[in-house]
């Protein structure tokens, strides 16, 4: 039985062909794209368990496919690209991309990839006895997995809702990045520390929590984050 199926958009065939032969040894599925505008078709299509999106494609990049992507759906991806550089695995994140592969690659390590990905992807159960967390004006839910401000939904990511309510469950305790990475992504996450950041920036922007006069989540240069002690009037 099929683990699900794996988008794989690239238009190196021989690319395709070596992603595809390992991951249906695992199980999974695969179907193909090899430009942009493919790619999103087949998103809007077939609603694929993961994409693997290379960079550079003839027709939209990369980039701007996950963009796209991310406009409507919150399928994991994760980019392919032939540079090793910072700055594009911090621009892939922002844009919603859940890891990043450098080309050449191991194929049994992005398959490995692909499994903690989809892991991670699935909500944790929740402890159905957990009683909401209400924080000023914030409300969060672990058994419903709902957060709202002022009353109204915010719509978080799975990993979004996981950082926020690790933050919230102890208001004023200083989290470094490497401890939430642990908690929250797990011992066998491949990213970085700087994923943490993406998501508190992600988190900010939908919550209208300003970094440099936050109500909600606090950077503490050089350590960390910690959620603010809500205030004693709310």
């Amino acid at each position: 039985m099929s683990k699900g199926d794996i988008l794989i958009v690239d238009d190196e065939p021989g690319i395709v062909r070596l992603i595809a032969m390992y991951l249906e040894r695992e199980g999974f599925g695969t179907t193909t794209a090899r430009t942009g505008a493919e790619a999103l078709e087949m998103v809007r299509r077939t609603s694929p368990a993961l994409v693997i999106l290379d960079i550079m494609l003839p027709d939209i990049d990369g980039w701007e496919v996950c963009r796209e992507i991310r406009r409507s759906n919150d399928i994991p991806i994760i980019m392919l690209t032939a540079r090793d550089e910072d700055e594009d695995k911090i621009v892939g994140l922002e844009m919603g991309a859940d890891d990043y592969v450098t080309k050449p690659f191991v194929p049994r390590e992005l398959v490995a990839r692909v499994k903690v990905i989809l892991r991670r992807a699935r909500p944790a159960p929740a402890d159905q006895t957990s009683t909401a967390l209400h924080l000023g004006v914030l409300t969060i839910d672990p058994a419903r997995r709902e957060v709202h401000l002022e009353g109204e939904p915010i719509h978080l990511r799975a990993k979004e809702f996981d950082l926020l309510l690790e933050l919230a469950r102890k208001p004023g305790i200083v989290f470094e990045r490497e401890k939430l990475l642990q908690d929250v992504w797990g011992y066998d996450f491949f990213g970085d520390s700087g994923t943490i950041d993406v998501h508190v920036r992600r988190l900010r922007a939908k919550l209208n929590d300003d970094s440099s006069n936050p109500r909600f989540i606090e950077t503490i240069w050089g350590r960390g984050y910690r959620f603010k002690d809500p205030p004693k009037s709310a």
